[in-house]
């Protein structure tokens, strides 16, 4: 009966689990890491982006994502949609076609691979014969034609991946068609690019490397008219009305060519170089587009003087007499223009640029061709990450505040709505405001919007203005000189230079019900702020604050402290300045918290830490807690990368004198060469940066940073005896020290001027002295204490205050609950220390019920070193759930990792992508999106089909009437991939087999 009973509690426990935990990763945030490729479906409206790691990401609308990744890491080259269809093509760099469509299920479509291809030459050909170069979609969404380095243009039915070898076009027959006087018939190189007729379907433009270009006809299967340009081929653009084409050179110039007639060698080559009379670099792209009115628009990237600048990355805009070089910070990936019009017939509207680091687009409709702000894509890493921090559910006066203030920001970006509309939004409206806050090493905050899919931004803080430092503050990015030519402009937001790095921000702490905010930078600065609707004219006046308590025997060897503004700052709405901490040694602040109904800021570096009155602007407690045996607390992070940088220069003139020892000597004994190798590998691997992973074992008082300060809590909760509550702080450190002060608090009216006092009350030493990562007090009914001004506001019950409180202390290596005011031990739970696992983050949830409204607990979402993530139950200190979330490789995501309250969280899975995953059933932030072909361009396609090559219609045709063909093509597809993966096994086992290679 007993065993019944415990089995119906154990399958009632995993059912409540079920309700309350679920992971999953559920959206990425940010730009893509290394973007290689770009495209764009005029007909869906959708913007594709592939990366060098394999992934392809598609997005419409605000909320409309998708995301892909093939299974070979290799870097998309190419991405094409099929006309009117809701299937795509990517291409890699191991030249393998894949097909990817957008399937809907349960009326929400996914991203889902459903082929793949690899052309296949003659037996003995060289690999170059089918290396695809050039991909061009047929307009009649049943072709695509691949041109290859070898010369040859292979025509491929889609969706299916079927050769149509009938109708491939070779070299040779292209090579014996070429006019005997054109001098680069015999070498013609690889085919450059494909284009295809707007007003002639059965028309397509080949353009070989050399410079040739060849105008074929499909259906007839013959050339129609050669033009034998004489500088190497970089792009081609066929003008909408069929009548022109151009091309672009590698020697910075363009050319005009006229289509029509049998041949154009006698039409003479009249090149136009924009930027010339001195050498140029090539012309990467072109693109011509005609307006109702008017003269038409001229694009082109690249093509800038090679000495002068050959570094800058432009896409020249030419409009009649107007004429810009957009001048880019990073490198341009692919451009597309987008025109106006329900059916996107209209002027052209809106140019989309993808460079290596961001996304921008300009509006070409408005006077000054401004910039559209991105809803999403927006470049987190515009300045690097330093930290970051999650407020949940923002009170709704604080958010429009937040709003107005960054509204008058952006008064330099275009009016006009973002151009990219493709697909409908299913989500549910976000059921709170949620903000992510990231600090910067240029000294910024920069406030996202997080409640939903889009993580848009919505207000940028500069704490530069408060220093002296290098940077002029009449610098502007869009300022270009009066009749400078190239008539650069600069665009994009992308900055990843920082005038000073003691300015990185690297502690953030903000109350959302007070709107005051503390952030904490590298120089030891610690600024308290609040938010005003006006601009305000202020001196901010630091306090200085010596953490060593004047000992004696310490010299700091790091950076010195920022140079504060002694006259009055300007400050624009929006959060200001109003006080300022200023740490000695200078050191990064490690811990920092605030809270706003007592009016007090504690903060902690490597020699201790601080509390500060911003209400009264006095110092209330200073305590040192540098061990006198560290003296690597006394360098700054700066000196210790360049001892880091020392020692790593030493080694490797240790292993060059080495080498050339052994070179001077002869010495050609194997047993001594294995020796040296051996003694420089154990060098080597001592300078190792990565983590050690130990087991659990007493850590000696002596190791480095053992007085670094790791966590700051403030709690109202029981000290002295069992009946009288006060304020108090507590401090954890990476020594094991937990220290506990009792803060007296004046009364309301005499606030402004009674002084606070602070005194130690509590010290504890854990045993194993393992770095104390989080303090949390609970109440009587086993309940984390409310945030400050939470019950103020009627958001949570007031803690219980007569039944005993109990302290929890999390360090990396276990949670251990204390009663309090005793400190006596009462419960305890070890992580593993077999596999290493130590805490590296600590977040306090609550995760309701996916069934019952009103149900739910709270617990602690901890994330280890091994990068999984668990939940443990307070307060009874239990494993609940555990996921692998994070390589256990990737250190910097799992130092950046942030939770929320409500069981989600951030990590950084690149240095400009978040990714958002949930632990809660209930909590979910995902994309729910549905994409369907409009009725307009159904329609557009079938004229295209009627229009499209008679051999093209009529195969696909037969193909779509016949659904036991499709299935065996799409059989054939996944037989030729499997068969792919077998003959890699055998090349593996092969090299496995033969002799090792020597490097």
């Amino acid at each position: 009966m007993k065993r019944f009973r415990r089995h119906g509690q154990e399958s009632q426990r995993d059912r409540l689990k079920q309700d309350l935990y679920q992971f999953n990763k559920t959206v990425e945030h940010g730009f893509p890491h290394q973007p290689s490729a770009l495209g764009y479906s005029p007909s869906l409206q959708l913007l594709a982006i592939g990366t060098r790691s394999g992934a392809i990401k598609l997005y419409g609308a605000p909320g409309v994502e998708f995301m892909g990744l093939h299974d070979e890491n290799a870097v998309v080259t190419r991405v094409h949609f099929l006309p009117f269809q809701l299937e795509l093509v990517t291409l890699l760099d191991d030249n393998s076609l894949h097909m990817w469509t957008l399937r809907a299920h349960k009326g929400v479509s996914e991203l889902l691979e459903i082929g793949r291809f690899t052309l296949t030459g003659p037996p003995g050909a060289p690999p170059s014969v089918t290396r695809v170069t050039s991909v061009l979609a047929h307009s009649s969404g049943e072709l695509l034609l691949l041109g290859t380095e070898g010369g040859h243009v292979f025509v491929v039915e889609v969706p299916g991946f079927r050769e149509l070898e009938e109708r491939n076009i070779s070299l040779d027959q292209v090579a014996n068609s070429v006019p005997e006087d054109y001098i680069g018939r015999r070498n013609l190189e690889h085919v450059e690019t494909l284009q295809e007729n707007p007003v002639d379907p059965n028309q397509v433009v080949i353009g070989y490397g050399r410079g040739l270009m060849v105008v074929w006809d499909l259906e007839k299967h013959q050339a129609v008219q050669h033009i034998p340009a004489t500088q190497q081929l970089e792009s081609t653009w066929w003008t909408e009305d069929g009548g022109h084409i151009l091309s672009s050179h590698s020697d910075g110039s363009y050319c005009r060519w006229t289509v029509g007639g049998q041949s154009s060698k006698d039409e003479e080559e009249k090149s136009d170089i924009p930027y010339g009379h001195f050498p140029c670099k090539a012309i990467s792209k072109i693109v011509q587009l005609a307006t109702e009115e008017g003269p038409p628009f001229l694009l082109f990237s690249g093509g800038m003087p090679r000495a002068s600048y050959g570094d800058r990355h432009c896409i020249s805009v030419i409009h009649g007499k107007t004429h810009v070089a957009l001048d880019f910070t990073s490198r341009i990936i692919d451009y597309f223009v987008i025109r106006d019009g329900p059916l996107h017939t209209g002027d052209p509207g809106a140019l989309v640029v993808l460079v290596e680091e961001e996304l921008v687009v300009i509006d070409l409709q408005t006077e000054g061709w401004p910039v559209i702000q991105t809803p999403y894509l927006v470049p987190l890493h515009s300045s690097a990450i330093t930290c970051s921090h999650h407020v949940s559910a923002i009170p709704l006066k604080l958010w429009e505040r937040l709003l107005a203030a960054g509204q008058l920001q952006i008064t330099h970006y275009s009016p006009k709505p973002w151009p990219i509309t493709g697909g409908q939004n299913l989500g549910q409206d976000p059921p709170q405001r949620d903000l992510l806050l990231t600090g910067h090493e240029d000294g910024t905050v920069r406030f996202w919007d997080a409640s939903g899919v889009c993580l848009y931004p919505m207000y940028k803080l500069s704490t530069a203005g408060v220093f002296h430092t290098d940077a002029d503050p009449n610098d502007n990015m869009n300022q270009s000189s009066e009749g400078e030519w190239p008539p650069f402009r600069k665009v994009g937001c992308f900055d990843p230079y920082s005038d000073d790095p003691r300015l990185g921000v690297q502690k953030i702490h903000l109350c959302k019900y007070s709107g005051y905010l503390t952030v904490a930078g590298t120089a030891g600065q610690i600024l308290v702020l609040e938010l005003n609707d006006e601009a305000a004219e202020q001196t901010v006046e630091a306090k200085i604050v010596d953490l060593l308590q004047g000992q004696e025997g310490f010299r700091w060897k790091g950076h010195t402290r920022l140079d504060v503004r002694e006259e009055p700052v300007l400050f624009p709405p929006g959060f200001q300045p109003f006080a300022l901490v200023q740490c000695q040694p200078p050191a990064v602040v490690t811990a920092l918290t605030l809270h706003s109904e007592w009016k007090m800021v504690a903060f902690g570096t490597s020699h201790g830490f601080g509390l500060y009155d911003y209400q009264q602007k006095n110092s209330v407690l200073v305590k040192c807690t540098l061990n006198p045996s560290d003296q690597l607390a006394m360098e700054g992070p700066l000196s210790r990368v360049k001892s880091i940088k020392k020692s790593l220069r030493q080694s490797f003139r240790r292993i060059r004198r080495s080498r050339v020892s052994l070179r001077k000597h002869h010495v050609t004994n194997s047993a001594k060469l294995q020796e040296a190798n051996a003694r420089l590998e154990a060098e080597l691997a001592e300078m190792e940066l990565a983590p050690v992973q130990r087991k659990i074992e007493a850590r000696s008082s002596e190791d480095s940073f053992t007085g670094l300060v790791r966590t700051l809590y403030f709690a109202d909760t029981f000290l002295s005896d069992s009946s009288h509550n006060s304020a108090s702080l507590w401090a954890g450190t990476n020594g094991g020290s937990v220290f506990a002060y009792m803060i007296r608090m004046p009364s309301v009216e005499h606030r402004a001027d009674e002084p606070i006092t602070a005194h130690p009350a509590k010290e504890i030493q854990l045993m194993h002295r393992a770095p104390v990562v989080a303090i949390v007090v609970l109440d009587g009914h086993g309940s984390p204490l409310p945030e400050p001004l939470e019950v103020a506001h009627d958001l949570a019950r007031s803690p219980d205050m007569q039944a005993s409180h109990q302290l929890l202390v999390i360090s990396e290596e276990q949670f251990k609950i204390f009663t309090l005011p005793k400190v006596s031990a009462k419960l305890k739970l070890k992580l593993t220390a077999l596999d290493g696992s130590r805490v590296r983050r600590v977040g306090v949830a609550w995760f309701g019920s996916s069934r019952t409204a009103d149900a739910g607990e709270s617990g602690l979402v901890v994330l280890t070193n091994q990068g999984d993530l668990n939940v443990v139950s307070l307060p009874s200190v239990k494993m609940q759930v555990q996921h692998p979330c994070i390589r256990r490789e990737d250190v910097s995501g799992i130092a950046s990792c942030v939770f929320t309250k409500h069981g989600q969280g951030f990590y950084l899975i690149s240095p400009s992508e978040f990714e958002r995953f949930s632990l809660s059933a209930r909590n979910v932030v995902e994309p729910r999106s549905l994409v369907e072909v409009p009725a307009h361009a159904t329609a557009t396609a079938a004229s295209k089909r009627r229009a499209a090559p008679d051999g093209a219609s009529a195969d696909n045709g037969n193909a779509r009437r016949d659904d036991a063909d499709t299935e065996s093509t799409a059989r054939s597809v996944m037989e030729h991939a499997l068969l792919n993966d077998e003959q890699v096994l055998q090349e593996i086992q092969k090299s496995l087999e033969g002799e090792p290679t020597l490097s």
